[in-house]
């Protein structure tokens, strides 16, 4: 039982198990692996990669939280933890001009907000990142997925080499849109809705340190806002010489069903190696 135990025991086994199922879940410190290791893949495996690997990280800190260190001074670290994850990888998103690697980063940025949601030890705050768990499986996925269908059309998946998508495809504009826009918070979109379960349990807290969180998770949903408008913008809006032809608008429906058996058959055949 952990209550025989001696906090400076309790103390080493929570860091211990931390350090596990962080590098799984991609939390700051223990991220840097994800942004490197995710572009590499086809778009296919790193959409099953972005949707489910990392939630089996977050679902290990969940039900070790939940059930072993519920409450308390430990409580603290994983709020820093969180605020980091949500910062540092926002700003990591910042500094790419590979769509793949921006949304990796990204991916790592709102692991943050599943940490803070369960660092507040609260009803709400759990429900609030078990919800967001569900939205970013869905829109992560999506994304990278309709970053195969782009790398399709033009070739590439750099900004620099990217322009006029939206005259070439339009379908292929407003797949990515949707998504883009939900993974930065805009209502009536499910990210809108987790976020402000998530900030109003900070709220509810009301320490120092969760209101430093409610600020940080402002100031990434914009930032994240602002990331995914520099893609819509650069590659789709803007217009080049070499911008791809419109081929695309009759294939899309069929290429993203391609994507997206080749990403199911990759679950499925890892579950049935587990």
């Amino acid at each position: 039982r952990l209550d025989d135990v001696s906090d400076g025991t309790r103390t080493a086994l929570f860091a211990v198990l931390l350090v596990a199922f962080g590098i799984k879940a991609a939390v700051f410190p223990l991220s840097a692996w994800l942004p490197d290791s995710y572009p590499t893949a086809p778009a296919p495996v790193t959409a099953v990669f972005a949707g489910l690997l990392t939630k089996v990280g977050i679902y290990a800190i969940i039900r070790a939280h939940s059930l072993l260190f519920p409450g308390g001074e430990m409580d603290k670290v994983l709020l820093v933890a969180g605020l980091l994850t949500m910062l540092i990888g926002i700003l990591g998103a910042i500094a790419q001009s590979d769509i793949k690697r921006l949304l990796s980063f990204t991916l790592v940025s709102h692991i943050g907000y599943m940490i803070f949601g369960i660092a507040l030890s609260s009803q709400l705050g759990m429900s609030g990142a078990i919800y967001y768990v569900a939205h970013h499986i869905l829109v992560q996925t999506t994304l990278f997925l309709v970053v195969g269908l782009i790398e399709r059309q033009a070739g590439a998946s750099t900004l620099e080499r990217l322009g006029g998508l939206a005259a070439a495809s339009p379908l292929l504009a407003f797949v990515f849109v949707v998504p883009a826009l939900n993974l930065g918070g805009i209502p009536p979109f499910s990210g809108f809705i987790g976020k402000v379960a998530l900030l109003e349990a900070g709220a509810q807290m009301g320490s120092v340190l969760a209101w430093f969180l409610v600020a940080g998770s402002v100031i990434t949903s914009l930032l994240t806002l602002y990331v995914v408008t520099r893609v819509w913008t650069k590659a789709f809006w803007r217009t080049r010489e070499d911008a791809p032809e419109g081929h695309l608008s009759g294939s899309a429906p069929s290429a993203l069903v391609d994507n997206t058996d080749e990403a199911m058959d990759i679950a499925l055949v890892d579950r049935d190696d587990v």
